[in-house]
């Protein structure tokens, strides 16, 4: 009786490391001059980045091979966000001094500019897509409102909702352009999204949450949410000063935002991105590596040291690609257990 229990412990405890252990982090490219923060999954095989100095990526093989373009009259332009539709069409965000929005049809050959934004102090930081037709972009508050506008016709045209449709920040609360993922689409119809710096809360809805997640300075707070359903969801952050820092860098909920716990055994250190995959599993990066989780959040498992900024899956598919510094752009390989 003894060893069979043995054994069943045993089964139970690789049943519960098999998911993490069973995965890596393989590199595709690096070297690149840019600093990529916009990453669009559309397939397996077709993947568009967006970064600094105007920098522009696209594969259509799965990650094979990348093609590179810089981006003519926009080559100062940070783009820390993309949204990309199929081979062709993509949208793509630049932060500030003016903000941009651009959209090809062409694959990247030529990009029209469909959003302009002088006001002093703008600063996007994130697009979402609720499906072609829909979208919406979230910038840094002006006096003390946040910057929101919406797009009903594929990103072909912008406009900006009035200051008093805002959400009303608090002093010192913005949000981080790390990884467009602080807004995300929480239904068919509405949107979730979270901030940082001073205050760090999750505006849903009419309601705004406090975080119990790591704040007070300006480089601390959430950074990246994750959705499974309009219930259940993800938050990560913590101080991007102190990569190594695992204190109230991430928090989950399963009610919707009515309260929030701490992981069990949360990520090994500041994140800059999560994304929710498949049944309980999401993953998460940031500056000093990847952690994954198999059971919605309650541990997480290191499973990478490579840095990176965003990590986005397949919207039609399962492939997993992350990016980072100097054009470095990898994915996640499943190993076979058999």
């Amino acid at each position: 009786m003894k060893q069979l229990l043995c054994v069943l412990f045993i089964n139970t405890i690789v049943g519960i490391v098999a998911p993490a252990a069973a995965q890596s982090v393989t590199v595709l490219t690096n070297g690149t001059k840019t600093s990529i923060r916009g990453l669009s999954v559309v397939t397996d095989k077709i993947v568009w980045v967006s970064g600094s100095n105007g920098m522009i990526g696209k594969s259509f093989d799965g990650g094979v091979s990348f093609s590179w373009q810089q981006v003519k009259g926009y080559e100062r332009t940070d783009f820390r966000d993309i949204e990309a539709f199929d081979k062709k069409v993509a949208v793509i965000m630049g932060i500030d001094s003016p903000a941009y929005i651009l959209r090809t049809v062409d694959g990247g050959e030529n990009w029209t500019k469909v959003y302009e934004n002088n006001q002093h102090g703008i600063f996007l930081d994130a697009m979402e897509f609720w499906n072609e037709q829909s979208g919406i972009v979230l910038g840094d508050p002006i006096n003390n409102h946040f910057i929101i506008a919406r797009t009903f016709d594929g990103g072909r045209t912008w406009k900006q909702l009035p200051e008093d449709k805002c959400p009303v920040a608090d002093s010192g609360e913005a949000c981080f352009a790390s990884s467009g993922t602080n807004i995300r689409k929480l239904n068919k119809a509405e949107a979730i999204f979270i901030s940082g710096g001073r205050a760090a809360n999750v505006f849903i809805r009419d309601s705004k949450l406090k975080l119990p997640i790591v704040q007070g300075k300006e480089t601390t707070g959430a950074n990246s949410i994750a959705v499974k359903n309009k219930k259940a969801f993800i938050i990560v952050g913590g101080d991007f000063n102190t990569k190594d820092s695992s204190t109230r860098n991430c928090v989950i909920t399963g009610n919707g935002g009515s309260s929030f716990t701490a992981p069990l055994t949360g990520p090994h250190g500041y994140r800059s991105c999560v994304e929710y995959l498949a049944k309980k599993r999401w993953i998460t990066c940031g500056l000093n590596g990847v952690d994954i989780t198999g059971d919605d959040g309650l541990h997480f498992d290191w499973i990478s040291k490579e840095s990176f900024h965003v990590v986005r899956k397949a919207k039609k598919g399962r492939a997993v690609y992350f990016a980072g510094g100097n054009g470095k752009i990898g994915k996640l390989v499943e190993i076979d257990r058999k």
